[in-house]
């Protein structure tokens, strides 16, 4: 794999670990077993890294890698016996995490949109507020305003963006 393609792999991984590592503690009851589980998808998303089709969803592929692993290893358990209705149960709630995260990186998509379409202004007070954490008094010293100014624009950019994002995720969830 040359290194353009293994920077993209640790990029997408960076990204959406934490998707794929809550969906693989979501279906894994035992911490020792989830951990490993993750680890070899992990592997196995980098040994497959070529069959990932770039700017397609990367966690969903890398789900669907855990889920296979996730399913092995509930068969390989020799001390606990699989049956079917577990196995159906697990597929069953992974569908449903899958579901739930499709929904999530729809929001965050439409998030994105919405904060490109606000003037420089307001997604600097977003980025302070919320990106870099700081408190109210100092981005009021920053903007040149008074903390009840920075109060009432926060409310009314979080106000814009809710709309935005309503109508943005309407549109993305309509097929």
């Amino acid at each position: 794999m040359d290194d353009i393609r293994t920077e993209e792999f640790l990029r997408n991984l960076a990204q959406h670990e934490r998707s794929v590592s809550s969906y693989v503690y979501g279906l894994v009851p035992n911490r020792a077993d989830a951990d490993e589980i993750l680890q070899e998808t992990k592997i196995v998303t980098w040994k497959k890294f070529d069959d990932f089709q770039t700017g397609t969803n990367f966690s969903a592929w890398a789900r669907k890698i855990a889920l296979g692993i996730i399913l092995n290893h509930r068969r390989s358990i020799k001390r606990r016996k699989t049956t079917p209705t577990e196995s159906a149960f697990i597929e069953a709630v992974a569908a449903e995490m899958d579901r739930f995260d499709t929904a999530a990186d729809l929001r965050t998509d439409a998030l994105e949109t919405c904060l490109k379409k606000l003037p420089v202004t307001h997604r600097e007070l977003i980025l302070w507020r919320y990106y870099e954490d700081e408190e109210i008094s100092e981005i009021a010293d920053k903007a040149n305003r008074t903390e009840t100014a920075v109060y009432r624009m926060l409310s009314r950019i979080r106000k814009t963006l809710q709309e935005c994002i309503s109508a943005e995720y309407g549109r993305g969830t309509e097929a």
